[in-house]
C-alpha cells in the first residue's frame, strides 16, 4: 500500500514541477514581452513568481529533503571552527610567498630552457 502512496505522490511531484517550470517560463516570456514597462515592475513580477515557484517546489519530496540538506549544512557550518584573524594573515603570507618563490623558480627554469635552444637552433 505504501507503494501506492508513493507513485501517486511522485506523479503528484511531477506535476508541482511541471508547474514549477511552467512559473519561470511565463517569468522569461513576460519579462521580454514587457521589457518596455519599468524594471522596478518586472523585477518585482520576477520575485514573486520565484517565491511562488519556490514555494511550491518545496512542497515536493525532493525541495523537502533539500530543505533538510539546508538545514543540516547550516548546522555543520556552526560547528566549523574558524582561524583568528593572526592566523589569517600568517597562513594568507605563507601562501604568497611560496606563490612568489615557486613563480620565480619557473622563470629562472624557462629562461635556462629558452636561452639552451636559442643556443642550438642559432
Amino acid at each position: 500500500m505504501s507503494s501506492n502512496v508513493e507513485k501517486s505522490s511522485g506523479a503528484f511531484d511531477k506535476l508541482k514541477w511541471l508547474l514549477v517550470v511552467a512559473l519561470v517560463a511565463v517569468g522569461v516570456v513576460g519579462n521580454s514581452f514587457y521589457a518596455d514597462q519599468s524594471l522596478l515592475y518586472r523585477v518585482l513580477a520576477l520575485v514573486a513568481l520565484a517565491l511562488v515557484a519556490g514555494f511550491i517546489a518545496v512542497q515536493t519530496e525532493k525541495g523537502k529533503s533539500f530543505l533538510v540538506l539546508l538545514k543540516e549544512a547550516r548546522m555543520e557550518i556552526r560547528k566549523v571552527v574558524w582561524p583568528t584573524r593572526p592566523e589569517l594573515t600568517q597562513t594568507t603570507l605563507i601562501v604568497v610567498v611560496f606563490v612568489l618563490v615557486v613563480a620565480l623558480l619557473l622563470w629562472v627554469i624557462d629562461s635556462l630552457i629558452s636561452w639552451l635552444v636559442s643556443g642550438l637552433i642559432g
